[in-house]
């Protein structure tokens, strides 16, 4: 489902734990094999999943406020 930018889908959890992200997700947010996501979870809000690199630019923004 997208609304304006917005999206849902639904997922399997298999045996293992394991979870297939969809294809149309994987091309909306330009996953490929081998990448690496970070699994973010809140016991209230639910789960989230963004990309390695949303961690990285996190990371860069409060190390460069602490040095100034």
């Amino acid at each position: 489902m997208e609304l304006n930018g917005k999206f849902a889908w639904t997922v399997t959890v298999g045996e293992k734990g394991q979870i297939v992200i969809p294809k149309q997700a994987r091309e909306v947010f330009n996953i490929k094999p081998g990448d690496t996501l970070i699994l973010l979870g809140d016991e209230k809000r639910g789960i989230a999943i963004p990309p390695k690199s949303a961690l990285n630019n996190f990371s860069h923004i409060v190390f460069e406020k602490e040095d100034n």
